[in-house]
């Protein structure tokens, strides 16, 4: 089953509901959509993501279906807040050690064969820094999205 489904049905909508509740697919795109049968739009997949309260939608279609966000764009795994942080901690904690290594590489501004294996490792660990940091803005939105965070003061404070 996909996400498309799974959220639907975790809201307790039929497909003729989630059409009205979504105004601009039909009942017979969002089975099709559900079904694999074609591809949603990106717009579609906005209104979904928004209509449903699921931001994580955006994140399945980008990395499981838009043809160039399959090969840039990382799924998403989403955790509660202590695990996000603790992720996010480990991994700027690892990329703590390495920074000056990383200076020494960029020094010259090429990277010579002795140093290449010492930046791919500094590379794969600032790629666990990126996905920690994406899903802790993934944790916020989904809690923006049910209202258990207030999203104009999160604006507001934001702005500052």
């Amino acid at each position: 089953m996909n996400l498309y489904i799974e959220v639907r049905n975790s809201l307790g909508l039929s497909r003729e509901k989630a059409s009205e509740l979504l105004e601009t697919i039909s009942p017979e795109k969002l089975e099709r959509i559900e079904n694999e049968k074609q591809l949603p739009n990106p717009d579609d997949v906005m209104i979904m993501a928004e209509k449903y309260s699921e931001p994580d939608i955006r994140n399945y279609y980008c990395a499981n279906q838009c043809p160039m966000g399959q090969h840039f764009v990382p799924r998403i795994k989403y955790n509660d807040l202590e695990k996000t942080v603790l992720k996010l901690v480990a991994s700027l904690n690892s990329m703590h050690s390495k920074q000056d290594k990383l200076i020494e590489i960029a020094e010259d501004g090429i990277i010579s064969d002795d140093e290449m294996l010492d930046f791919i490792s500094i590379q794969k660990d600032l790629e666990r820094v990126s996905l920690a940091v994406s899903a802790l803005e993934a944790w916020t939105e989904k809690m923006m999205s049910s209202g258990l965070i207030d999203m104009d003061k999160y604006q507001e404070l934001l702005k500052k």
